[in-house]
């Protein structure tokens, strides 16, 4: 990377990763000490991976790595049907497990998917700005779009299938689709919602939004962990019940503790004021995040922001969120705080991505 790259790079979003990552690994260390820290070690390899692997995004320029998007694409199709053939844990078929790890490839998909989504948008529109808003193209798009998320939604993991339309929703409107277009979905959605919860959706995500609505219908059962959750977050109080301290976390009550509740953890061990840093600092992330899309020196690059940024937004919402009783439960992680060599990869090659495309940015563009 040349001296004046450097220069135009937004490194706030790289030192509001760190904070965040470190915060993670007090809280996993915390976490973990009856498994002698098994994952908190497991953690700190994944972590020295996806630095390293982010490293590697930044060097290479992104134009470069999308106009290969389309095999990264047909690469991670290839993984999410093998991915059936795996045996499934807790209910789903969504990691290969090799050794002591577990790779998941719906969580790559997310960058396989955005890069080519973008790269196919560009690609239409050359044609003419209006192209993007022909059904035909606009079909192309979703189809691009849509294989993976059923994929994934067979998994089942609905939470990562919400994920990729809140990304694709945001790089739709960011690549100037028709207004009418948002309002007709809009509509579709209203009609479809209680369509797909009666006729669709399986008995045990019903229960999840059941459950969410009344935790308390079944205490002992599917709302357990929300309540404990709740609870967690609540004995926290202002400035949390000290590391290795915190009744839910260290006697068990909560779970899975180091992947989908790692905030309640947070909440009850380091408490308020900690707990609201974080989403401080994701709120900043996701403004750097839409700026570097607003500043990005072609179209290709704001897409490409425009949809990471969508999915951090989904998964810092729906994580804290469904943690603090507020959304169902989907199980998606938190963003460089929870447990899994997956996700943070794939979170570091996004962070990549953005700084990457920050750096391409003309000296102009400040000045607009």
């Amino acid at each position: 990377m040349r001296k004046r790259e450097l220069k135009n790079v937004e490194w706030s979003i790289v030192i509001i990763v760190m904070i965040l990552c470190i915060i993670g690994l007090v809280a996993l260390f915390s976490a973990t000490q009856e498994t002698e820290h098994d994952d908190f070690n497991k953690q700190i390899i994944w972590l020295v991976v996806s630095i390293v692997i982010m490293i590697a995004t930044i060097m290479i320029d992104y134009e470069t790595i999308s106009r290969f998007s389309i095999f990264l694409y047909g690469g991670i199709i290839l993984l999410l049907i093998a991915v059936f053939f795996t045996k499934p844990i807790n209910g789903a078929t969504s990691w290969f497990n090799i050794g002591a790890f577990s790779l998941q490839p719906g969580e790559f998909a997310k960058v396989a998917v955005i890069l080519f989504t973008s790269f196919s948008i560009v690609k239409i529109k050359q044609k003419g700005k209006d192209e993007i808003n022909k059904i035909t193209k606009l079909l192309i798009i979703l189809a691009i779009v849509g294989v993976p998320i059923l994929l994934i939604a067979k998994q089942p993991d609905y939470g990562t299938a919400a994920a990729f339309v809140v990304a694709t929703a945001l790089m739709l409107i960011a690549a100037g689709i028709d207004k009418k277009y948002i309002i007709i979905t809009s509509i579709l959605i209203v009609v479809a919602v209680p369509v797909f919860y009666n006729f669709i959706l399986p008995e045990h995500a019903k229960k999840r939004i059941d459950i969410f609505l009344n935790p308390e219908s079944d205490p002992r059962g599917s709302g357990y962990n929300i309540i404990q959750s709740k609870l967690a977050i609540g004995a926290g109080g202002l400035t949390g019940m000290g590391l290795f301290k915190g009744n839910q976390t260290q006697l068990g009550f909560l779970h899975p503790k180091t992947t989908d509740f790692i905030y309640a953890v947070i909440g009850e061990e380091m408490g308020f004021i900690i707990a609201a840093a974080i989403i401080i600092l994701y709120v900043f992330l996701i403004i750097k995040c839409l700026y570097i899309a607003k500043t990005a020196k072609n179209e290709l690059g704001t897409l490409i922001a425009t949809g990471i940024t969508g999915v951090f937004l989904f998964h810092m919402i729906e994580n804290i969120g469904m943690v603090m009783g507020l959304l169902p439960i989907t199980g998606v992680p938190l963003p460089f705080i929870s447990y899994g060599g997956s996700s943070l990869i794939t979170n570091f090659i996004c962070i990549g991505l953005l700084v990457n495309i920050s750096s391409k940015r003309q000296k102009t563009i400040f000045v607009q």
